[in-house]
């Protein structure tokens, strides 16, 4: 008798040294005396560390496959998605004989398992995806833990190059209170293996598309110790097609009709109506698409400048047209244009703007008046000559022509003074006119150059950074 206690006690004795728990011995190959032996010798151990001693360190491998990319929230910087994780432990010691128990792996509750406590450090919401009871318990002490998650994690989005920009989002697995020395995570698959898988079996994209999946296995230093874990780079592009359908080309249009008004002869149409009309109906399409806008108070995305430049150059437009249309129809209460501007304008500038000046007329005006005769008496040097003048002439004969005749010379006379004078100033306000509506054609070509170099400057550079942004380098 003393021999078998003897005995069982070394047994006892070299089974705590093995393992956790020994290995197990079925009745029978059946469901009911494997789970009789797991209850024995493995379940009621569930609230300890399957490992041979407390200093030793539990192995966690960890498997993650992204399944969909159900949202990203710009406003609350965060980033939805729906992953499958599969976790793998080994209990130290547990293994039984598949002949002898009947089964290679048998799924048993979680709840009668220690179950590390692995979670996603960016999360901000809880996990909403259907728990599975269950995990896989293999005849070697393996144990298989696979679960969906639907993880609502924080993600510093970068959206100054919407709707052409690239999310790097990252979600970190590691336990929430064992420490690196307790449990160490180990990635089981390679972060290509991943990727490839994921794009496999994704099912929900969106607006969004999987660019790259990166991973590194990192320690969490902290004052009471450090943290083993596994981070997983999520590599994100938007889609744009929908945002440069309903946004980006609508404001090209408008820009460029815009642009195309400066064709439009400013003295015989009320281009100002037909911008004032552009103006009003680019506001209304910026508000009926400020749902598209992501909203943020970090920064402002690119295509928002963009619509404030394309607004701005608009307001722009219409204030030059007005200034064209006071010059031209104001001209003719101005004064004779100054020799400094006239010069400015009409001989350097209409050369930039390839409007030369017009070559001066060759015509020579005649005038209406005919040279006085010199005669020894005053009265003789005028063109018409009273009768009271013949009277004090010595010497002539006192034969004045008739008074009706005179009076209607000297009223024909009167009245072709005044023509004249009359003609003089017309010739000299139209010459003046036509001065200053060449000054308001040199200036509104002046700006229209400056317009569109202006327009193409902008839109060639925040294109540039378009490109540059969704050239993504794996």
């Amino acid at each position: 008798m003393t021999e078998v206690k003897t005995i069982g006690l070394i047994s006892i004795c070299f089974s705590l040294l093995h393992g956790f728990v020994a290995a197990l011995n079925c009745t029978s190959p059946t469901p009911a005396a494997l789970f009789d032996a797991l209850e024995k010798d493995l379940f009621s151990k569930k609230l300890i560390k399957p490992v041979k001693s407390f200093s030793d360190t539990l192995n966690v491998s960890i498997e993650v496959t992204l399944e969909g990319i159900l949202g990203v929230n710009e406003k609350a910087q965060s980033l939805t998605t729906f992953l499958w994780q599969v976790l793998e432990w080994d209990i130290a010691g547990l293994s039984w004989d598949e002949k002898e128990c009947g089964a290679t792996r048998i799924s048993v509750p979680r709840e009668k398992l220690w179950v590390p406590d692995i979670i996603i450090s960016e999360l901000v919401d809880e996990d909403k995806s259907p728990q599975t009871p269950y995990v896989y318990l293999y005849n070697t002490g393996r144990v298989y833990d696979d679960r969906p998650l639907t993880a609502v994690s924080f993600c510093q989005l970068v959206i100054y190059t919407f709707p052409f920009d690239i999310q790097n989002c990252s979600l970190t697995f590691g336990p929430f209170l064992h420490f690196a020395e307790d449990i160490k995570m180990i990635e089981k698959l390679t972060a290509a293996e991943i990727l490839e898988e994921s794009r496999q079996v994704m099912q929900t994209r969106g607006e969004w598309e999987l660019v790259d999946i990166e991973q590194a296995q990192t320690t969490l230093e902290i004052t009471a110790g450090s943290y083993s874990e596994i981070k997983y780079y999520i590599i994100l592009r938007r889609r744009p097609i929908l945002y440069v359908v309903n946004l980006l080309l609508p404001s090209c249009f408008l820009i460029t009709l815009d642009l195309f008004s400066f064709l439009l002869p400013p003295q015989n149409v009320d281009r100002s109506s037909f911008k004032m009309t552009l103006i009003l109906g680019y506001t209304v399409f910026l508000l009926i698409m400020n749902d598209l806008l992501p909203t943020t108070g970090n920064i402002t995305p690119l295509m928002n400048v963009l619509f404030s430049v394309s607004l701005a150059l608009m307001v722009a437009s219409l204030l030059e047209t007005v200034f064209i249309t006071n010059i031209q129809f104001s001209s003719s209460k101005n004064s004779k244009v100054p020799h400094w501007l006239s010069v400015l304008v009409l001989r350097y500038l209409a050369v930039i703007v390839c409007l030369p000046p017009k070559k001066k007329s060759n015509r020579v005006t005649v005038s209406l008046h005919q040279p006085a005769t010199v005669s020894p008496y005053p009265a003789m040097n005028t063109s018409i000559i009273s009768s009271s003048d013949f009277q004090s002439m010595p010497g002539l004969p006192v034969n004045p022509p008739p008074d009706p005749i005179l009076e209607e010379l000297r009223r024909l006379s009167r009245d072709l003074g005044a023509i004249r004078l009359q003609m003089d100033k017309h010739f000299q306000e139209n010459s003046t006119l036509q001065e200053w509506q060449m000054i308001a054609l040199v200036i509104d070509r002046l700006l229209f150059g400056l317009y569109i170099v202006f327009i193409m400057v902008c839109f060639i550079t925040i294109l540039a950074i378009w490109i540059k942004s969704n050239a993504y380098v794996g």
